[in-house]
């Protein structure tokens, strides 16, 4: 399972969300995609308009963050994919002390094309995804009808659902 190889020869249609509440959140962001679209079998198709929100789940005095969503067209394995977002937020000064501490950038697979992953620190699609406006928001924007291979619902229909059980 620990492969790097490209999962086909074919592109699959992934999403990353992106997310960042520390120093210049856009260069930030920015800065994530561009690294993504100079990175080997990763093709930047497309990026959502960045959405300010407050943190979740981290302590109570965290900054707001800036979060975005970019589809990408991928030839790496959903483990190279994992491993090469942890080199572009470590290459952007992330530095990973405490679960949902501040941070430079988060850069999260939302979905793989259809796949389900779970293994013990990869899980697509992302667990929280169906549960977060911060990701569902932009996911919809760009690919309303992107499917939860779990729940088997598209982004637009997740997030209106979401949006209804908060009012």
């Amino acid at each position: 399972m620990g492969d790097d190889r490209a999962s086909s020869k074919s592109p699959i249609v992934a999403y990353i969300a992106l997310g960042s509440n520390m120093g210049d959140r856009n260069a930030n962001i920015a800065g994530a995609i561009e690294r993504l679209r100079n990175t080997p079998g990763v093709e930047v198709t497309k990026v959502s308009s960045p959405l300010e929100n407050p943190a979740v789940g981290g302590p109570s005095d965290s900054p707001p963050f800036i979060n975005s969503v970019s589809e990408i067209r991928t030839t790496l394995s959903p483990r190279a994919l994992l491993k090469r977002l942890l080199e572009i937020e470590r290459e952007l000064g992330r530095e990973r002390r405490e679960k949902w501490s501040p941070r430079v950038i988060d850069l999260d697979i939302v979905l793989y094309g259809d796949r389900i992953v779970d293994e013990p620190d990869l899980h697509i699609p992302h667990p929280l995804m169906h549960e977060r406006e911060f990701v569902l928001g932009p996911l919809a924007e760009i690919a309303p009808d992107a499917i939860h291979p779990k729940l088997h619902q598209s982004s637009a229909v997740l997030l209106s659902k979401l949006r209804s059980s908060q009012t």
